[in-house]
């Protein structure tokens, strides 16, 4: 018998951190998969795939995202209402002036795993279309993503 053993978290070691993401030119699949990353937890060395590791993310700025070539036009988001001709589309355009966050929401929503573990992780999540954001009390801290995706807070 090995004397190593594996460690693993408990509900007892884990605790979130609040971190605020400004999506002003960053890429939307980028920003997406890096804050899926910190909603996880997958950057911290206690990080247990069963368990919500994660930290709050706050996204603000976030009709500011960058989106490449003609994706604003060409990027559609349908819905179906299972009546015929019940079809209805979005363009991405038209989905960022109703609700500059949907966009940002719905691409995390879809890095995240479809099971009651994801939807706890997405709870975490906060994103404003402006700069301001209503969590001052817990104090986040300023964090930005270089291009490889690492982590620097500021």
């Amino acid at each position: 018998m090995s004397k190593f053993k594996t460690w693993t978290a408990r509900k007892e070691d884990l605790h979130g951190d609040w971190y605020v993401v400004d999506a002003t030119g960053q890429p939307l699949g980028r920003l997406a998969s890096n804050v899926a990353k910190l909603l996880k937890g997958k950057h911290k060395p206690t990080y247990t795939p069963h368990l919500n590791t994660g930290d709050h993310v706050i996204v603000v700025n976030a009709s500011r995202v960058l989106v490449t070539g003609n994706k604003l036009d060409d990027k559609v988001y349908t819905r179906y209402s299972g009546y015929p001709s019940g079809l209805h589309t979005r363009s991405l355009r038209k989905q960022q002036q109703l609700d500059p966050t949907w966009p940002i929401t719905n691409a995390i929503r879809g890095m995240l795993q479809n099971n009651s573990l994801g939807r706890q992780m997405l709870r975490r999540l906060r994103v404003y279309g402006g700069p301001e954001h209503e969590q001052q009390a817990q104090s986040p801290r300023a964090i930005t993503f270089n291009q490889k995706g690492d982590i620097q807070v500021g």
